[in-house]
């Protein structure tokens, strides 16, 4: 669960902390009123890329940094595979220089990108407008049927061998 988002230099935004309480958070608002700019900021910790063009003041760098309460442990094997320390309260932090380059962090040790958003698309869940169309396409029906059905691994195998 999202505890905190403490957002600095992007966008418009040149310094926010936001706290967040238990349950299901909704973020809702006119048009222009900021959504998408603190979704593109959580997006950044959770494994996104990034431009320099997110930098509100273009001389100093863009940190974004989240808190996440993530006290069960089914997470604690993707922290031993990755070699860091499982912590029930973990933060993501992202980095962004004005040269450009980018930096990831998992409770203050450095990771790679790849790392950042496997652990990212762990913890978070995000619906976005119109994300129901994607019901009536082809491809998400198919992935449904197989997740039922608990075939996955079956479909893996094969994929394999088709591509020989």
């Amino acid at each position: 669960m999202l505890q905190s988002l403490h957002i600095q230099n992007y966008a418009l935004i040149s310094s926010l902390d936001m706290e967040f309480s238990r349950g299901l958070t909704t973020i809702t608002g006119e048009t222009g009123a900021g959504k998408s700019i603190l979704l593109g900021a959580l997006s950044l910790i959770l494994g996104q890329r990034a431009e320099t063009e997110v930098l509100r003041d273009k001389t100093l760098k863009c940190i974004v940094e989240g808190t996440f309460f993530i006290g069960d442990a089914r997470l604690e094997p993707f922290f031993e595979r990755n070699d860091l320390d499982f912590q029930s309260v973990t933060v993501l932090r992202r980095e962004i220089n004005p040269n450009g380059k980018s930096r990831a962090f998992i409770n203050d040790t450095p990771v790679t990108l790849a790392v950042l958003r496997e652990l990212g698309l762990q913890l978070v869940d995000i619906h976005s407008q119109h994300e129901n169309l994607e019901l009536n396409t082809r491809h998400f029906q198919l992935r449904l049927v197989d997740l039922v059905a608990g075939t996955h691994a079956d479909l893996e195998d094969y994929l394999k061998e088709y591509r020989r």
